[in-house]
Formats: C-alpha cells, structure tokens, sequence
C-alpha cells in the first residue's frame, strides 16, 4: 500500500511516500481502508524528534513507527476476533497508528461512528483537536467570559464553538489572517495579537500551544479564574515547552486561581459525545486546507508555520 514513511528525525523533508505492507489486524485491532488523516502537532514532534525527552515514547534514534498519523476517518476493513464494536463497512473516525496510508490499524476503545453529516475529510478534522477541546473547556456557565489563545487552530477553533455553545462570551485571539474564521465559529470578540495587546478580565482562559508567562495570563484571570494551557512550544531541546505546564500545576495548590495542563487522550466516549454535537449543529470542523497524501510533509511544514486557519487535513485515494 502507498504510505508516507520516516526513518529518520528532522525536518519535514524525512517524510516521503513510500510502499509498505499492509498491516495485519491482531484479534483486537480493527483495520481501516483511510480516507483522510488530519494533521497535528502530534506528527510534527515525532517527525522532529522534540523534545528529546518525548524520544522515550516514540523512539531514541527513529521512529518507532516508521508511518506516521493519528488522526483518521476511513472505513472498516476488517476487525480482528475479539473485537465485537465494528465490522466491515462501518464509517468510523477516531485515533490510529500510521494514519498516513491506505490502510491504518486502531483500537476499538479509539473509535467511534462518523457524523453522518460530515464528509471523511471534515471528520478527520474532528479527533485529536476536538476530544481536546471538549475536555479543556468542560463545564462553562452562561454568561462567563472565555479567552480563546489560539482560536484559529485546530483545538481553537472546536474550544470556541464549545464555549459559545454553553452561553459563554467568548474574546478569540489570532493573528489576522484568522480574525475571520473565529468570528465565523462565534466568537463575539477578537484580538489580534500581531497588532494589540491581551486586555480584559476572563473567567476562563485556555492557552493554545502558547508561550505567554504565567503571570501574565493570571493577572488576566478573576480571583477565582480557571488557566487551562494545552501543548506549548518554546523552550530548549531536551524539554521543550514542558515547563509552563508543570508550573501551573505546582502553583494552583497555592492559589484560588485553578490553573491545569490537562492530556487528553482520544476514547469513544468523547468521540461519541462530539458527534452528537456536530450532527444537532452545534459544532463543525473548520478545515482550512486539504492535501494530498504525497502533500504530506508540506502539510506538517504548513503547520508549523502557523500560516493556515483551521485544520489540516490529508486526504487519502
């Protein structure tokens, strides 16, 4: 099958298509024909090898997994003997190893039916980026104020629709190129952090992939603000942007602010809860732009650039 493969750490230029087998489902996989693989920064930390520390999980010198990709929507193929969920032909989404193909192999416990008003491409948008969101924006009271940092992203752009669905006022900070899009999913203010500073006062504030201080997130907060900081970039080689988040919470035990880095790991459950959100129209993907799967390592390049509004998203033949 054709399949995007890496063999070694760098740049996006180690992702090239390739061939390789198709991967035999053992009794509890289920095999997926891919339709389309979104794009995270999940990818571009594997294919860089940063931090280094993150080499533990995914390979000292290389890739564990020589075909990278999470993020998937497909059909099912074939499922191994235990596995009672899914048989042929179910159109499902959700997580896999070595999306980045024809052919991906997932958990059961990571999948779940498709929205049956998405096509395979808006659903490949949803998984990582959504089930992110909805846990990083949990249980919002009407009429609180939410900054968004990051809102034309992938996470951002589901944490704003989240919010604006449970009654929130909701400030979306981007860059300009993306003030339309937050506007389009809600958002009843924007900042555009390239022209004018963070100002306001939030009862929630979630920080995207961001590299502000802490202290001046929390003096953004109320008393009894809630900071939520998922992902980060930043910071030296061997670590990463791993030290805003371990700050945050060693410090919330020592103040009436709750401050949280929480990991949100892609379950049926989430993914069953978003597409009933999607399908009564609360939620949509915002995909920004498609590939084609020899597109991918412009794809990553394009993501790390932050150039692109929305999600990214591969589409497989």
């Amino acid at each position: 099958m054709r399949a995007i493969v890496q063999d070694e750490y760098g740049p996006p230029h180690v992702l090239s298509l390739g061939e390789v087998p198709i991967p035999t489902p053992g009794a509890g996989d289920v095999l997926i024909r891919v339709h389309a693989a979104g794009v995270d920064y999940g990818v571009w930390h594997v294919m860089t090898g940063l931090p280094l520390i993150g080499r533990l999980g995914f390979g000292l010198r290389r890739p564990r997994n020589r075909v990278p990709g999470m993020d998937v929507a497909g059909v099912v193929e074939s499922v191994g003997a235990n596995v009672t969920a899914f048989r042929p032909g179910d159109e499902v989404y959700g997580a896999a190893t070595g999306a980045y193909a024809q052919f991906a192999l997932a958990r059961p416990g990571k999948l779940a039916r498709k929205p049956a008003n998405l096509s395979f491409t808006e659903a490949a948008a949803v998984p990582a980026s959504g089930v992110t969101a909805l846990r990083t924006v949990g249980q919002v009271t009407a009429g609180e104020k939410v900054l968004v940092i990051g809102a034309g992203g992938g996470v951002g752009s589901f944490a704003t629709q989240l919010a604006v669905a449970g009654g929130a006022h909701v400030t979306a900070v981007c860059s300009t190129a993306k003030a339309d899009l937050v506007r389009s999913l809600g958002a009843q203010a924007v900042i555009d952090y390239t022209r004018e500073p963070l100002t306001g006062t939030y009862d929630l504030i979630i920080d995207i992939a961001g590299i502000r201080p802490l202290a001046l997130l929390r003096g953004l907060l109320t008393e009894r603000g809630r900071l939520v900081i998922v992902g980060g970039e930043g910071g030296g080689r061997w670590f990463g942007g791993l030290g805003r988040p371990l700050a945050a919470r060693l410090i919330t035990p020592f103040t009436r602010q709750r401050l949280d880095a929480p990991i949100a790991l892609t379950r049926t459950a989430d993914l069953d809860a978003l597409r009933d959100l999607i399908e009564a129209g609360a939620v949509r993907p915002a995909v920004g732009r498609t590939y084609s799967l020899a597109e991918a390592s412009i794809a990553v390049g394009d993501l790390a650039a932050g150039n692109a509004p929305g999600k990214l998203v591969i589409t497989v033949d």
